[in-house]
């Protein structure tokens, strides 16, 4: 005989103790990542100052490593890197979470991660407002770049990223991926 777990509700998610990692809540399923590791992160902050250079002097909104953003229904993620814009920033409660997606959505896959779970996140960000959402794919020097849920380019090798959302936005895989 199976248990089926109770799916888990925003409140309850807030309520869990801290523990090292990431977590996420996605269609009530409480999504834990162990802490990353350092190519991870290597490519997480890479991806974060071209946003952040993307971004100077624009006037558009913020990247942010890591921030924590409230959907719809009671999904809670927290993408690796996004960009935030400031009418996005203007609207959500200082000392709380932002809410909605990002306009940019980035995830940076490591082994913790499933395909399902990447699948629903992608899903989860356009339902509530992403323009764009890029999946990096260190091990193989891929990124996915998805217009919708549907829709995705891929860029490989010594490529260049060019986003459709943010005009002007290019980013070479070689100043990304770690060894390029």
């Amino acid at each position: 005989m199976s248990t089926i777990a109770k799916p888990m509700t925003f409140a309850e998610f807030e309520n869990l103790p801290e523990s090292p990692g990431k977590r996420e809540l996605l269609d009530g399923e409480l999504i834990e990542l162990p802490p990353a590791k350092q190519k991870h992160l290597i490519v997480q902050h890479r991806i974060a100052e071209v946003l952040r250079r993307y971004l100077a002097g624009r006037g558009l909104g913020e990247a942010y490593i890591e921030a924590g953003f409230y959907l719809a229904a009671g999904h809670w993620v927290q993408p690796d890197v996004s960009i935030v814009l400031n009418e996005q920033i203007g609207r959500s409660d200082p000392d709380g979470y932002l809410e909605g997606a990002p306009a940019l959505a980035v995830e940076v896959i490591s082994r913790g991660n499933t395909a399902e779970s990447v699948d629903r996140k992608i899903v989860r960000y356009f339902e509530n407002g992403a323009r764009e959402v890029w999946v990096w794919y260190p091990r193989t020097r891929r990124v996915h770049l998805y217009l919708d849920a549907q829709r995705n380019t891929v860029v490989t090798g010594h490529g260049t990223l060019i986003s459709e959302a943010f005009e002007g936005l290019e980013v070479p895989l070689d100043e990304i991926f770690p060894g390029a």
